[in-house]
């Protein structure tokens, strides 16, 4: 079972930048691709942002960011992913959008190729649905901060094939360097099917004016040291993102715990996802 060598990443965000940084300091060549070259140009200052960081905190040294960033290559063409040995999702957690990229990866990329996805709700199986190789297709769902967070969710579907599995365990584990477990493919995965309910618990709880966000968050932080309040951690994940992962899961299990609260759909409305836009429960 050979290494991988040559990596994709599609969508240059918080995610996207984040594995592709990951990779590159692992030792790999790293293609990132986003939509236009607006977003291709603010991607890769993201990944830059985030070395030169990482400088600064004594985690990299200037030569180490210098061969790093020469292994990072951005681009607005899908087709340059062409030879890459796996190549990784990380765009909007919108179902339609990347069952129609996966039929896109699946066209251009080589056999044996693997196609993953960074999803954090959606089935594995509707992704690899798209494509002529669904054996070859799984989830690969990172933490943010990626470069920070150790743990890696491996997402195996009913036609996922125990090989490919494998060699993916063995890039997460061996060659990023993750913490991997495996989860069977259902909506939520492992982390978000039991995360997500308690994340919009603390949404109705402040929706009900029973407390206010920062008692609500100082309330877990101090009370079962958390490292973050929930309603801060909402924030951080982005609400948009948020409402779609709960929309997904209750599409799902049709249980009213996964249900989006009022509060966060007229807050996603009024364009307050948290952090990424400057106001979410708190203002940034």
């Amino acid at each position: 079972m050979s290494e991988i060598s040559k990596v994709g990443v599609v969508g240059c965000g918080l995610m996207g930048s984040g594995i592709a940084e990951v990779a590159a300091r692992a030792g790999l060549d790293v293609i990132v691709r986003e939509a236009n070259d607006e977003l291709v140009e603010r991607g890769a200052a993201r990944v830059r942002s985030s070395l030169e960081r990482a400088v600064k905190s004594g985690k990299l040294s200037e030569e180490e960011l210098g061969a790093t960033w020469g292994r990072l290559h951005f681009t607005s063409d899908l087709a340059a992913l062409a030879g890459r040995e796996i190549v990784i999702e990380a765009i909007a957690e919108h179902e339609p959008t990347k069952v129609a990229l996966f039929a896109e990866l699946d066209r251009l990329l080589p056999e044996g190729a693997i196609i993953a996805s960074n999803t954090s709700s959606i089935p594995i199986i509707r992704l690899g649905a798209a494509t002529a190789r669904p054996e070859h297709v799984l989830g690969m769902h990172f933490f943010n901060p990626v470069p920070v967070l150790p743990l890696l969710e491996l997402v195996v579907s009913v036609r996922s094939d125990p090989a490919v599995v494998e060699r993916a365990a063995a890039f997460g584990a061996g060659q990023l360097k993750k913490s991997v477990i495996r989860s069977k493919d259902r909506s939520g995965f492992i982390v978000n099917a039991l995360l997500v309910p308690f994340l919009l618990s603390a949404i109705r709880m402040l929706e009900s004016g029973f407390a206010s966000a920062e008692d609500i968050d100082v309330g877990l932080e101090k009370g079962c040291a958390h490292p973050m309040g929930p309603l801060r951690l909402c924030d951080l994940i982005g609400l948009d993102t948020m409402k779609l992962v709960a929309d997904s899961l209750y599409e799902e299990f049709k249980e009213p715990l996964y249900a989006a609260p009022p509060l966060l759909l007229r807050m996603v409305e009024a364009g307050w996802h948290g952090r990424k836009t400057g106001r979410g429960f708190y203002t940034y």
